[in-house]
């Protein structure tokens, strides 16, 4: 490109940040505006739960650079060659005209911004629950830097001592620690059963619930927020179950794309959010958009999906830039990759879950493995919970959930580049990782889920995770637990709840004729290593109605209590 082209970007703060500030260094010529309806530019809305818990201790570390600069109009200016045009608000797209109409907050003055090329990144709003009370004083959402800014100021005050929390997805949680870090007494409700239900299940849910326990929140699940109580002020919340006082009241049930601008544009609009190609141009090929606003392609299933996140709006800024300069440029899909802190533990997913395999068309097969971050000989080693899943016909690997107190983050980074390259199961096995005591062990634990993974999808044995054990018991079914730890280790760990045999592996071979053959039989042990060597042990024997519990105790997080073992 050689003449000018007028860029005009709604929105100023992921997305709309990034694309000026790429276009601005691989496209000189062009003449760029922001127009953003809010006060603040290019913030770090990622931080703001740490801001109240206190770990970020300047709020101007999230508003400005790195080299201590803020990221305003000033800055863009001079820094990214942009107008930046805060208190605008975009009213409307004349497509045919090619010009965008904002109005000015500070005068209601409307002003007629023509463009070449227009991105739209208008980002995504709180839901906000249409229930008695929702209006009160201190009653917040946690999504623009004037929210937070507003709950800190509330916490400096005496009176507020109670917090109730609606919503425990991944902000919900992070609030939940930050409001629990900061003296208060915290409760969570949310109308799943479980804390990150959607994100990591089940099996790894109840660990966060009892997590959530130990550091002193209440959470109340499978509740729905009828009423906020209070006259000026909230009080507390009436659930459909009860009643919680509370001096200030976070709600986070999720956020909806901003699609009134595009829609009256006439641009295609998918289930949820904007479409726009590989090259995140809309059904105008003169408007791009990105960010909370649009869907995206899911890399593995190839269905649009809506995912928000700072990491994807900062892609898609970088990649509509290219386009705009005439670089050939791509955004190739997500693959839905979330990660949270909760206290102490870690928890965090990436492509599909069993369910959307399956609605995808895959065919799924799920494998949980418990172990060490790091070799038990050094300090601070952790064990680390990992359940793949992987389609049984191709051996693709389709996605992942991790959990525990050590570090996950580079494991879960692992497997979604793994998803990004469509490796299978036994080419994820054999990725040559790296290897130190302080950092992981010889085999890291992901090298073991794929392993485990490979012999359950060889038939080399059989295996069931825990809640299909927990749903043997609700069902009724027959089984036996053979439990081959030693007393000690029971003694120290503790025991599932169920009637069982306790015979130490050592011992298995000379006393494999204690164990009934009439009801299957579910071996248990510590992290589930020693029941693959036993159940090698009862083929020889002649088993062969039987199962390894997927991660053992250490997976197991349905309780220990009542539980009476056989001498």
């Amino acid at each position: 490109m050689h003449d000018t082209i007028r860029v005009v970007i709604i929105g100023g703060v992921a997305c709309g940040a990034k694309t000026a500030a790429r276009l601005a260094r691989i496209c000189p010529q062009a003449d760029i505006t922001i127009l953003e309806r809010g006060d603040d530019l290019s913030y770090a809305n990622c931080g703001f739960p740490f801001l109240l818990g206190g770990e970020v201790i300047n709020k101007d570390s999230l508003t400005h650079t790195a080299f201590e600069v803020e990221r305003n109009s000033d800055y863009f200016e001079s820094y990214a060659l942009t107008k930046a045009l805060t208190g605008h608000e975009a009213m409307s797209i004349d497509r045919a005209s090619k010009n965008v109409t904002a109005r000015i907050k500070s005068t209601g003055e409307t002003v007629i911004f023509p463009y070449d090329k227009l991105v739209i990144s208008t980002g995504a709003s709180p839901i906000i629950p249409d229930i008695p009370g929702i209006k009160l004083k201190n009653v917040y959402t946690l999504w623009t830097l004037k929210d937070a800014l507003a709950i800190n100021s509330a916490l400096a005050s005496s009176n507020i001592n109670r917090a109730v929390v609606v919503g425990a997805g991944l902000v919900g949680m992070e609030t939940a620690e930050a409001l629990k870090n900061r003296g208060l007494e915290v409760t969570i409700i949310d109308a799943l059963p479980l804390p990150l239900s959607t994100i990591i299940g089940e099996e790894f849910g109840v660990f966060i619930e009892k997590e959530l326990e130990i550091n002193g929140v209440k959470f109340y699940g499978e509740e729905k927020l009828i009423e906020i109580q209070g006259s000026e002020r909230a009080t507390g919340v009436v659930t459909d179950k009860r009643e919680i006082e509370a001096d200030i009241v976070i709600v986070s049930v999720g956020v909806r794309p901003n699609l009134a601008l595009a829609e009256s544009a006439e641009l295609s609009i998918g289930e949820r959010a904007i479409l726009t190609d590989k090259c995140m141009r809309t059904s105008d090929p003169d408007i791009y958009a990105g960010g909370d606003s649009v869907e995206c392609l899911n890399s593995i299933s190839g269905k649009h999906v809506w995912q928000p996140m700072g990491s994807t709006a900062a892609r898609h800024g970088r990649v509509i830039a290219d386009n705009i300069a005439g670089l050939k440029s791509e955004f190739t899909g997500v693959a839905g990759t979330s990660i949270v802190r909760v206290f102490n533990y870690s928890a965090g997913k990436t492509g599909l879950t069993l369910k959307t395999a399956e609605e995808a068309g895959f065919h799924p097969i799920e494998m949980l493995t418990a172990n060490p971050d790091i070799p038990g000989f050094m300090p601070r080693s952790s064990f680390l919970m990992i359940k793949l899943l992987a389609d049984k016909e191709t051996r693709r690997l389709l996605g992942a959930q991790i959990i525990g107190t050590g570090r996950i983050d580079k494991r879960l980074d692992v497997i979604a580049t793994a998803i990004k390259g469509n490796l299978t199961i036994d080419s994820l096995s054999d990725v040559d990782l790296a290897y130190s005591p302080p950092f992981a062990t010889a085999l890291d634990p992901v090298t073991h889920a794929a392993n485990s993974m490979k012999n359950k999808m060889d038939g080399l044995i059989k295996s069931l995770p825990p809640s299909e054990l927990k749903s043997k018991e609700l069902r009724g079914d027959s089984f036996t637990i053979l439990d081959v730890r030693t007393s000690d280790e029971i003694k120290c760990f503790g025991k599932l709840k169920y009637n069982g045999i306790n015979i130490p592996l050592g011992e298995l071979n000379a006393r494999a004729g204690e164990i009934p053959k009439d009801k299957e039989i579910i071996i248990v042990c510590r992290s589930a290593i020693r029941a693959w060597i036993a159940y090698t042990i009862m083929l020889r024997h002649g088993f062969s109605n039987m199962a390894a519990l997927e991660g053992g105790m250490v997976s197991w997080g349905y309780g220990l209590d009542d539980y009476q073992v056989s001498p």
